[in-house]
């Protein structure tokens, strides 16, 4: 599951650097074999076909990603992890005693440093990683206010025939309301404008 690449290099010294570069890990991390020696003409134009793999639990180097993180900032951290199909998906919850400072404003600092994560790990991935990161339960906590809000416009919208524009959310709460209104056979959902300004629309179904 972790990151392989096959290359040229005319020694392993060369074929050290090339390795430590790509990957952007320490040597200790990387396991390098030969595939197959080329010779050239009177030793002119040799070489060797190299194959480096990163021997990196992704799982664990998340963990010590987050915690290293958090050093930098001098906020201590209880850092849990747990595994789904097959190392694919990952999903990280962190305690603190400044849960507060490290979700942000609307989650903005833990969105952020989920992204973090999420392309370190990917970048030492042979194929895409699903993250998650969540801080004292915050995700769990604001998917059921979102899911009660879109209960209550919805219900607000079906029996006025009023359509209501919603506050601008992030991509994944708002995904988090078009799930839940799904299915309703009074209202449905657009979501309208661009960046941080895009909100959703629930509207009144014609009957």
């Amino acid at each position: 599951m972790t990151k392989r690449i096959e290359f040229e290099a005319k020694s392993i010294k060369e074929a050290e650097e090339i390795a430590i570069k790509e990957f952007n890990v320490p040597l200790e991390y990387i396991k390098i074999s030969v595939i197959k020696e080329k010779k050239g003409i009177l030793g002119i134009g040799s070489s060797t076909l190299y194959e480096a793999l990163l021997e990196i639990n992704l799982a664990f180097e998340g963990k010590k990603y987050l915690e290293n993180l958090y050093k930098a900032l001098e906020v201590e951290v209880i850092t849990e992890f747990r595994t789904s199909d097959e190392g694919r998906e990952i999903a990280y919850n962190i305690q603190s005693d400044e849960n507060a400072l490290i979700i942000g404003f609307e989650g903005r600092t833990l969105n952020a440093t989920q992204t973090l994560l999420r392309n370190y790990l990917n970048k030492l991935s042979d194929g895409p990683v699903r993250v998650s990161l969540d801080i004292a339960g915050y995700k769990d906590n604001r998917k059921r206010q979102l899911e009660i809000l879109a209960t209550k416009v919805a219900k607000e919208v079906a029996f006025s025939g009023v359509e209501a524009r919603l506050d601008p959310m992030n991509s994944y709460e708002r995904r988090i309301i078009h799930t839940k209104l799904a299915e309703w056979r009074d209202v449905y959902t657009e979501s309208e404008g661009t960046g941080e300004e895009r909100a959703i629309i629930v509207k009144p179904k014609k009957k």
